[in-house]
């Protein structure tokens, strides 16, 4: 194993009832900002929980959070805190309000332009300069509510870029998993998928010595495979909604990318289908996952093949099992809904390719993946296989 460092000062709260306790961990004499997206959670009880859990908090509100949260929605909310001197912010949502939220508490006492914390990748580490904040988790996904990491979308310029930084983790998380049961299909197919792909992403590279992270990582895919067709259809059955809220936090809260190696390039060129056509999230992924591991196949070989006989039980040489289990990945993600191909996802995809590419050598990215050496090149052989 490699050297690493486990920091994660979250404190979980999970289970039914559990908005409750906010009375508990919100500070006191404190004004808040509640954050929030389209609404869904005047429709589901959430608001009227946490309005109740609070009621002797003076509290303003900030709804419209795109799920791509954008940057120029975001800084209305910055706005809001310095005119208002609020002191925390909860964070009612999925992971878009979550990450929003991030980039919410990072941005108020930044002293430059704050579209450089994006543009530069800035990395947050004094408490003292961010806005405390915590979180009500209403769609389990993407694993923000217990990590510090943060995916923010700015119109003007069509991209999807990133923060994060130790000081931008939430001081809790409530993770209440009956939340899900008034999700839309579509929701809870892309969380699985989602979920799914971060742990590909820190387990599917080479093989290393860091035993128990394999198994931790393969344990949580199984999981996924087992309870993601189930949970979709019946999202009231506790056990199903219970663990599939657990593995997709498990999946990105740090734990299983510790001592080991990690991809991330799926994410980076799925980040930018998702800002040049509006695909949600996870389907980006299931669009270029797979099509990453074929084209990068010599490199992942020994590892998919691991992949395919530990979590797909699949048995035969190397090559055979390897290429099966892309094959099964592809499969899974057909079940759970992805459209696998850009084509079946946008008609203006032609010039896909030459914008990425462009876009990223414009950045100064050279390389991704675990052994930075899916180049430019790759990249467009990538996506070019994709359509």
């Amino acid at each position: 194993m490699t050297n690493f460092e486990l920091y994660n000062p979250v404190k979980y709260v999970f289970g039914k009832g559990q908005i409750a306790k906010l009375t508990e961990l919100v500070p006191a004499n404190t004004k808040i900002l509640l954050t929030y997206g389209g609404g869904s959670i005047f429709n589901n009880g959430i608001y009227d929980q946490v309005k109740t859990a609070l009621s002797n908090h003076e509290i303003i509100e900030f709804g419209g959070i795109e799920p791509n949260p954008r940057y120029e929605t975001l800084m209305k909310a910055v706005t809001i805190i310095r005119e208002q001197e609020v002191g925390f912010i909860l964070a009612i949502g999925g992971g878009s309000v979550i990450d929003g939220t991030k980039f919410i508490s990072a941005a108020v006492n930044y002293s430059g332009d704050a579209l450089e914390i994006l543009k530069q990748r800035i990395l947050f580490t004094d408490l003292t300069q961010v806005i405390p904040f915590g979180t009500v988790l209403t769609l389990p996904a993407t694993g923000s509510e217990m990590n510090s990491g943060a995916v923010i979308s700015v119109e003007a310029t069509q991209e999807k870029l990133t923060l994060g930084g130790s000081a931008l983790f939430p001081k809790f998380s409530i993770c209440d998993p009956t939340v899900i049961e008034s999700l839309p299909k579509r929701q809870l197919q892309n969380g699985v998928v989602d979920a799914f792909t971060h742990v590909m992403e820190q387990y599917l590279t080479y093989p290393h010595d860091a035993l128990l992270q394999d198994r931790l990582s393969e344990s949580i895919l199984q999981t996924l495979i087992e309870i993601g067709p189930a949970v979709v259809e019946q999202p009231t059955d506790y056990k199903l909604a219970s663990n599939f809220t657990w593995c997709c936090t498990m999946a990105l809260n740090g734990l299983i990318q510790k001592g080991v190696p990690s991809d991330w390039a799926t994410h980076m060129i799925g980040h930018e289908l998702t800002a040049l056509y509006g695909i949600d999230h996870a389907r980006t992924l299931a669009i270029i996952g797979p099509n990453l591991y074929r084209v990068m196949f010599e490199t992942k070989k020994e590892k998919l093949a691991q992949y395919g006989r530990r979590v797909w039980n699949l048995s035969g040489n190397e090559d055979e099992v390897a290429k099966l289990a892309i094959e099964k990945t592809t499969a899974f993600f057909q079940t759970m809904g992805m459209l696998t191909k850009l084509s079946e996802n946008t008609n203006d995809f032609q010039e896909t390719a030459t914008i990425i590419v462009d876009r990223f050598e414009a950045r100064g990215w050279k390389a991704l993946g675990e052994k930075q050496n899916v180049t430019p090149e790759k990249v467009r052989e990538i996506i070019e296989l994709s359509y």
